[in-house]
Protein backbone atom coordinates (compact mmCIF):
# COMPACT_ATOMS: atom_id res chain seq x y z
CA UNK A 1 0.00 0.00 0.00
CA UNK A 2 1.06 3.60 -0.22
CA UNK A 3 0.08 6.90 1.32
CA UNK A 4 -0.11 10.28 -0.36
CA UNK A 5 2.83 12.62 -0.77
CA UNK A 6 3.91 15.21 1.78
CA UNK A 7 5.95 18.36 1.50
CA UNK A 8 8.75 19.68 3.66
CA UNK A 9 11.12 22.63 3.61
CA UNK A 10 14.45 21.70 2.11
CA UNK A 11 17.61 23.60 1.28
CA UNK A 12 17.22 27.37 1.15
CA UNK A 13 13.65 27.04 2.45
CA UNK A 14 12.32 25.63 -0.84
CA UNK A 15 9.30 23.43 -0.20
CA UNK A 16 9.82 20.05 -1.80
CA UNK A 17 7.12 17.53 -2.53
CA UNK A 18 7.79 13.99 -1.38
CA UNK A 19 6.55 11.21 -3.63
CA UNK A 20 4.56 8.13 -2.71
CA UNK A 21 5.30 6.31 0.53
CA UNK A 22 4.94 2.54 0.21
CA UNK A 23 4.10 0.53 3.33
CA UNK A 24 4.67 -3.20 3.84
CA UNK A 25 2.55 -4.36 6.77
CA UNK A 26 3.87 -6.98 9.21
CA UNK A 27 2.56 -10.49 8.61
CA UNK A 28 2.79 -11.35 12.31
CA UNK A 29 2.87 -9.45 15.59
CA UNK A 30 4.12 -5.89 15.03
CA UNK A 31 7.42 -5.51 16.94
CA UNK A 32 9.43 -3.07 14.81
CA UNK A 33 8.96 -0.37 12.17
CA UNK A 34 11.79 0.53 9.81
CA UNK A 35 11.89 3.36 7.30
CA UNK A 36 13.96 2.32 4.27
CA UNK A 37 15.44 5.00 2.01
CA UNK A 38 16.18 4.40 -1.67
CA UNK A 39 19.19 5.65 -3.63
CA UNK A 40 19.36 8.65 -5.94
CA UNK A 41 16.93 8.58 -8.87
CA UNK A 42 14.97 5.63 -7.44
CA UNK A 43 11.65 5.43 -5.56
CA UNK A 44 10.16 3.65 -2.56
CA UNK A 45 8.38 1.00 -4.57
CA UNK A 46 11.44 -0.94 -5.73
CA UNK A 47 12.73 -1.48 -2.18
CA UNK A 48 9.29 -2.23 -0.74
CA UNK A 49 9.14 -5.29 -3.00
CA UNK A 50 12.57 -6.53 -1.86
CA UNK A 51 11.90 -5.91 1.84
CA UNK A 52 8.41 -7.39 1.70
CA UNK A 53 9.96 -10.76 0.78
CA UNK A 54 12.28 -10.91 3.79
CA UNK A 55 11.53 -13.50 6.50
CA UNK A 56 10.83 -10.76 9.07
CA UNK A 57 7.14 -11.18 9.82
CA UNK A 58 7.24 -8.79 12.79
CA UNK A 59 8.57 -5.78 10.87
CA UNK A 60 6.55 -3.02 9.24
CA UNK A 61 8.49 -1.36 6.41
CA UNK A 62 7.88 2.25 5.37
CA UNK A 63 9.49 3.10 2.03
CA UNK A 64 9.11 6.80 1.18
CA UNK A 65 10.04 8.43 -2.13
CA UNK A 66 12.42 11.40 -2.06
CA UNK A 67 11.51 14.77 -3.60
CA UNK A 68 12.63 15.54 -7.14
CA UNK A 69 15.33 18.23 -7.01
CA UNK A 70 18.27 19.51 -9.05
CA UNK A 71 21.39 17.52 -8.14
CA UNK A 72 24.81 19.18 -8.43
CA UNK A 73 26.58 15.85 -9.12
CA UNK A 74 24.46 15.55 -12.29
CA UNK A 75 25.06 19.12 -13.41
CA UNK A 76 21.80 20.32 -11.89
CA UNK A 77 19.69 17.65 -13.60
CA UNK A 78 16.57 16.98 -11.47
CA UNK A 79 15.96 13.55 -9.99
CA UNK A 80 14.68 12.01 -6.77
CA UNK A 81 17.20 12.78 -4.02
CA UNK A 82 17.09 13.12 -0.24
CA UNK A 83 19.48 16.08 -0.40
CA UNK A 84 21.72 17.82 -2.91
CA UNK A 85 25.12 16.23 -3.43
CA UNK A 86 28.27 17.15 -5.34
CA UNK A 87 30.33 14.05 -4.54
CA UNK A 88 29.52 10.81 -2.73
CA UNK A 89 32.37 11.15 -0.27
CA UNK A 90 32.99 11.76 3.43
CA UNK A 91 35.09 14.75 2.29
CA UNK A 92 32.50 16.37 0.03
CA UNK A 93 30.47 19.51 0.84
CA UNK A 94 27.28 18.76 2.79
CA UNK A 95 23.75 20.01 2.06
CA UNK A 96 22.93 20.24 5.77
CA UNK A 97 19.53 21.87 5.23
CA UNK A 98 18.50 19.16 2.77
CA UNK A 99 19.76 16.42 5.11
CA UNK A 100 17.87 17.93 8.05
CA UNK A 101 14.67 18.26 6.03
CA UNK A 102 14.75 14.59 4.98
CA UNK A 103 15.71 13.42 8.49
CA UNK A 104 12.74 15.40 9.85
CA UNK A 105 10.41 13.86 7.25
CA UNK A 106 11.60 10.36 8.25
CA UNK A 107 11.21 11.07 11.98
CA UNK A 108 7.69 12.33 11.25
CA UNK A 109 6.85 9.07 9.46
CA UNK A 110 7.96 7.12 12.55
CA UNK A 111 6.48 9.41 15.21
CA UNK A 112 2.97 7.94 15.01
CA UNK A 113 4.09 4.31 15.48
CA UNK A 114 2.92 2.49 18.66
CA UNK A 115 5.07 3.23 21.73
CA UNK A 116 6.00 -0.44 22.28
CA UNK A 117 7.37 -0.84 18.73
CA UNK A 118 11.09 -0.45 18.07
CA UNK A 119 12.07 2.05 15.40
CA UNK A 120 14.85 1.89 12.83
CA UNK A 121 16.11 3.58 9.66
CA UNK A 122 17.95 1.94 6.79
CA UNK A 123 18.93 2.86 3.29
CA UNK A 124 21.01 2.33 0.18
CA UNK A 125 23.65 4.78 -1.13
CA UNK A 126 22.25 8.30 -0.59
CA UNK A 127 19.53 6.66 1.51
CA UNK A 128 22.26 5.16 3.71
CA UNK A 129 23.86 8.62 4.07
CA UNK A 130 20.49 10.01 5.19
CA UNK A 131 20.05 7.15 7.68
CA UNK A 132 23.49 7.91 9.17
CA UNK A 133 22.63 11.60 9.42
CA UNK A 134 19.48 10.59 11.29
CA UNK A 135 21.63 8.48 13.65
CA UNK A 136 23.81 11.51 14.39
CA UNK A 137 20.74 13.70 15.01
CA UNK A 138 19.24 11.08 17.34
CA UNK A 139 22.44 10.72 19.39
CA UNK A 140 22.97 14.48 19.55
CA UNK A 141 19.33 14.98 20.52
CA UNK A 142 18.64 17.54 17.81
CA UNK A 143 18.94 18.26 14.12
CA UNK A 144 21.81 20.41 12.83
CA UNK A 145 19.47 23.43 12.90
CA UNK A 146 18.93 23.00 16.66
CA UNK A 147 15.38 21.59 16.55
CA UNK A 148 14.89 18.65 18.97
CA UNK A 149 15.00 15.16 17.45
CA UNK A 150 11.63 13.62 18.37
CA UNK A 151 12.01 9.82 18.36
CA UNK A 152 14.13 6.99 19.80
CA UNK A 153 16.03 4.82 17.34
CA UNK A 154 16.94 1.16 17.89
CA UNK A 155 18.70 0.24 14.63
CA UNK A 156 20.48 1.87 11.67
CA UNK A 157 21.44 0.13 8.42
CA UNK A 158 23.56 1.65 5.66
CA UNK A 159 24.36 -0.21 2.43
CA UNK A 160 26.84 1.23 -0.10
CA UNK A 161 26.67 4.64 1.56
CA UNK A 162 28.80 7.29 3.20
CA UNK A 163 28.74 9.46 6.32
CA UNK A 164 27.72 13.09 5.67
CA UNK A 165 28.80 15.91 8.03
CA UNK A 166 31.66 13.64 9.15
CA UNK A 167 33.95 16.43 10.36
CA UNK A 168 31.42 17.76 12.88
CA UNK A 169 30.28 14.40 14.24
CA UNK A 170 32.79 13.82 17.04
CA UNK A 171 32.23 17.30 18.51
CA UNK A 172 28.45 16.74 18.51
CA UNK A 173 28.67 13.38 20.27
CA UNK A 174 31.23 14.56 22.83
CA UNK A 175 29.02 17.56 23.67
CA UNK A 176 27.14 15.65 26.38
CA UNK A 177 27.15 12.37 28.28
CA UNK A 178 23.65 11.67 26.98
CA UNK A 179 24.81 11.98 23.37
CA UNK A 180 27.78 9.71 24.01
CA UNK A 181 25.56 7.15 25.76
CA UNK A 182 23.03 7.14 22.91
CA UNK A 183 25.77 6.77 20.29
CA UNK A 184 27.40 3.84 22.13
CA UNK A 185 24.08 1.99 22.51
CA UNK A 186 22.78 2.41 18.93
CA UNK A 187 23.27 -0.72 16.78
CA UNK A 188 24.54 0.15 13.28
CA UNK A 189 25.12 -2.23 10.38
CA UNK A 190 27.12 -1.06 7.36
CA UNK A 191 27.65 -3.14 4.22
CA UNK A 192 29.85 -2.14 1.28
CA UNK A 193 31.09 -3.73 -1.92
CA UNK A 194 34.84 -3.73 -2.52
CA UNK A 195 34.13 -3.10 -6.21
CA UNK A 196 31.79 -0.11 -5.66
CA UNK A 197 32.47 2.39 -8.46
CA UNK A 198 29.99 5.07 -7.26
CA UNK A 199 30.67 5.31 -3.51
CA UNK A 200 34.16 3.85 -3.22
CA UNK A 201 34.86 1.10 -0.71
CA UNK A 202 37.37 3.39 1.00
CA UNK A 203 34.60 5.92 1.64
CA UNK A 204 32.48 3.22 3.24
CA UNK A 205 35.43 2.10 5.35
CA UNK A 206 36.28 5.66 6.41
CA UNK A 207 32.63 6.28 7.31
CA UNK A 208 32.79 3.34 9.72
CA UNK A 209 36.05 4.71 11.17
CA UNK A 210 34.55 8.19 11.68
CA UNK A 211 31.51 6.66 13.41
CA UNK A 212 33.58 4.44 15.71
CA UNK A 213 35.97 7.28 16.59
CA UNK A 214 32.98 9.46 17.45
CA UNK A 215 31.56 6.94 19.93
CA UNK A 216 29.30 4.74 17.79
CA UNK A 217 30.97 1.58 19.06
CA UNK A 218 28.01 -0.80 18.49
CA UNK A 219 28.86 -0.94 14.78
CA UNK A 220 29.20 -3.86 12.40
CA UNK A 221 30.94 -3.21 9.06
CA UNK A 222 30.92 -5.94 6.43
CA UNK A 223 32.78 -5.96 3.12
CA UNK A 224 31.53 -7.88 0.08
CA UNK A 225 34.16 -9.04 -2.40
CA UNK A 226 33.40 -8.23 -6.03
CA UNK A 227 30.23 -6.30 -5.22
CA UNK A 228 29.67 -3.04 -7.12
CA UNK A 229 27.14 -0.29 -6.36
CA UNK A 230 24.17 -2.58 -5.87
CA UNK A 231 23.02 -5.23 -3.44
CA UNK A 232 23.02 -9.03 -3.58
CA UNK A 233 20.97 -11.74 -1.84
CA UNK A 234 23.84 -12.50 0.57
CA UNK A 235 23.86 -8.89 1.80
CA UNK A 236 20.06 -8.72 2.11
CA UNK A 237 20.17 -12.01 4.06
CA UNK A 238 22.81 -10.50 6.38
CA UNK A 239 20.53 -7.50 6.98
CA UNK A 240 17.68 -9.85 7.86
CA UNK A 241 19.80 -11.87 10.32
CA UNK A 242 21.27 -8.73 11.89
CA UNK A 243 17.85 -7.16 12.44
CA UNK A 244 16.49 -10.36 13.94
CA UNK A 245 19.36 -10.46 16.46
CA UNK A 246 19.53 -6.75 17.28
CA UNK A 247 15.79 -6.14 17.61
CA UNK A 248 15.01 -9.41 19.37
CA UNK A 249 12.71 -10.59 16.60
CA UNK A 250 11.62 -14.18 16.83
CA UNK A 251 9.67 -16.29 14.35
CA UNK A 252 7.60 -17.71 17.23
CA UNK A 253 6.13 -14.24 17.87
CA UNK A 254 4.29 -14.35 14.56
Amino acid sequence: TYVTSMSSSGARGVRREYGRTYVVRPKGRHLATIVWLHGIGDNGNSWSQVLGNLPLDNVKWICPTAPTRPVAAFGGFPCTAWFDVEETSVDGPDDVQGLDASAAHIANLLSSEPSDVRLGIGGFSMGAATALHSAACYAHGRFSNGVAYPITLSAIIGLSGWLPCSRALRTKIESSQTAFRRAAALPIMLGHGRGDEVVTYRNGERSAEFLRNSGFSYLNFKAYNGLGHHTIPEEVDDVSKWLRARLGLDRSCG
